[in-house]
């Protein structure tokens, strides 16, 4: 029996997210990564053993647009539309997910889909990158975006912890090869073309400095570039 509402909860929750736009859905075992969550977010999360995993896939068009980088309009469109419309949907599924797993007995702690609590690293409280491929939905690319085979990065993530005890998908194994796209093509050259690991910092992997500094010089409304998320192979339908 127990093992049954097991299933059914992580079933009723998946419903719930798609109903509200989520393509991408998952729950991830958080327990190989306690380190380095405690390292990034505080002690206090490592209560949490698992993670449910959502994405809401970004639409090509606007995505697309990001080609024409040096154009002040296409890229305030993007930040717009990622920004004030897309994630505060994401967090609103979070939050109903969230209010699920209590009504069930379980503690609940939701993520903000974008927020930075450490000016210094430049990182959230908790990676929504790390849940997902823990959840087994995609693999952490040299860009250090989440890369789903059919969507690349054109998804954005949220997050909900709980010690709900749902049954985790597996890691899906890394599958850039020697690709290197993101790293040549990025204005700030802020990615160094080592490949993702999670006992590796991600420093080595990406210098959120140089991207901070590159956005912050940018004349746009507000800091956007999105290189990275238009330039991968995988999600590209031209």
């Amino acid at each position: 029996m127990k093992d049954r509402g097991k299933v059914n909860l992580r079933g009723k929750l998946e419903s719930l997210a798609k109903d509200m736009g989520t393509t991408y859905f998952g729950i991830a075992d958080l327990t190989p990564a306690r380190q380095r969550i405690s390292e990034q977010g505080g002690e206090f999360l490592t209560q949490f053993p698992r993670a449910v995993s959502h994405g809401f896939v970004l639409t090509d068009g606007i995505v697309n647009a990001l080609v024409h980088h040096k154009n002040i309009a296409a890229l305030n469109t993007y930040w717009y539309y990622v920004y004030q419309i897309i994630n505060p949907r994401i967090d609103s599924i979070s939050m109903m997910l969230a209010q699920s797993l209590d009504k069930a007995g379980f503690q609940a702690f939701v993520v903000p889909s974008s927020q930075t609590v450490d000016r210094t690293s430049l990182t959230g409280v908790f990676s929504h990158k790390l849940a997902a491929h823990l959840a087994g939905l995609g693999w952490i690319g040299k860009s250090a975006l989440l890369i789903i085979p059919e969507h690349g990065p054109r998804v954005r993530w949220g997050t909900v912890l709980t010690d709900a005890p749902l049954e985790a998908g597996m890691p899906m194994d890394e599958m850039c090869h020697d690709c290197c796209t993101c790293v040549k093509d990025c204005p700030a050259h802020a990615f160094t073309g080592q490949a993702f690991d999670k006992l590796r910092p991600r420093s080595e992997i990406f210098a959120a400095e140089a991207c901070d500094n590159y956005l912050s010089k940018r004349e746009t409304l507000d800091k956007a570039c999105g290189i990275c998320v238009y330039i991968c192979p995988f999600g590209r339908n031209q």
